[in-house]
């Protein structure tokens, strides 16, 4: 169990892995969430599309602009 209260089911749409990092793009609803994680994390988790997924997002700050 993770203490980050930010969690959200979503689905794997895209892997993409280069040699040192990995960005994965999970669907959640209508929105789109990318994350870059090493390639060894993406390996690990033998993350590929279709895959049910959790988004964690743990952020001291949240920044808005207008």
């Amino acid at each position: 169990m993770l203490s980050a209260r930010n969690q959200f089911p979503g689905t794997v749409k895209t892997v993409r892995l280069g040699n040192v990092m990995a960005e994965v793009v999970v669907q959640v609803g209508g929105l789109e969430f990318v994350s870059a994680i090493t390639r060894t994390s993406a390996e690990s988790l033998q993350l590929k599309t279709g895959d049910t997924v959790k988004v964690v997002i743990k952020s001291t700050e949240v920044l808005i602009d207008k």
